[in-house]
């Protein structure tokens, strides 16, 4: 798996310290000082790269609109970086599409930490996995990392979407806790106040057409977590 990195930040020393401590990680770091010059790297390397890494505050733009736009392109997964306590700009981040956001200032190591669950839940594992789960119609193939509807029609899905939805059918009927899916799909803990999860379900049920007042697929255990109650068939091939 490709590890090439592309990070948009406006501040130069923090684009050169970062860029020097991931490659001191081994990774390949692309910069951007702005949403157009970020724009310019993500078109030339949209297809090498393992993930972005999304400043909210930029002089020209806003890292929303910039994962917006990359939602349109490609399912490459998103860090963004806010500098804001509101909780507003994470939920909305999540919304469009962004797989993990971390606060400023940061620790470096822990941005690390979260690049490194990013990548390993999107590497190739070890064996011979399932490759197609079949729900309702659906089918997740989790080598292409697409979703087809009952009409065949892709599903567009973030980074982040798949890896819940690919935990989901891996595990039907079970009853599994919000900490559970938390470290799955984001490798940490949900804070008390943190509603993240709950917001990624809402919107994955979009995707699968599941009613939020009274889903189907995804059900809510009141005081429990999540079960995803489709029958699942598994295939690799």
């Amino acid at each position: 798996m490709t590890r090439k990195i592309l990070v948009v930040d406006d501040d130069q020393k923090t684009r050169a310290l970062l860029k020097a401590y991931l490659e001191k990680n081994q990774y390949e770091v692309r910069l951007a000082h702005d949403g157009a010059s970020f724009m310019t790297e993500f078109d030339r390397y949209k297809d090498e790269l393992s993930l972005v890494i999304l400043d909210v505050m930029l002089p020209d733009t806003d890292g929303f609109a910039l994962c917006g736009h990359i939602r349109k392109r490609s399912s490459v997964p998103v860090i963004m970086l806010t500098a804001s306590a509101d909780d507003t700009d994470r939920i909305v981040g999540l919304e469009l599409g962004a797989d993990d956001y971390l606060g400023k200032p940061y620790n470096p190591r822990e941005l690390l930490a979260r690049i490194k669950a990013i990548h390993r839940r999107a590497g190739v594992e070890n064996g011979a996995p399932a490759r197609y789960y079949r729900f309702n119609g659906f089918t997740l193939d989790t080598v292409e990392r697409t979703l087809s509807d009952p009409t065949g029609e892709t599903v567009k899905l973030t980074g982040l979407d798949f890896q819940l939805l690919k935990y989901l059918v891996e595990h039907p009927g079970e009853i599994l806790d919000r900490s559970v899916l938390a470290e799955e799909t984001r490798g940490r803990d949900l804070g008390p106040l943190d509603r993240s999860l709950d917001v990624q379900i809402s919107r994955l049920r979009q995707r699968l057409l599941d009613d939020g007042k009274q889903p189907a697929l995804i059900k809510t255990v009141r005081g429990a977590g999540y079960v995803f109650s489709a029958e699942v068939a598994v295939s690799h091939g």
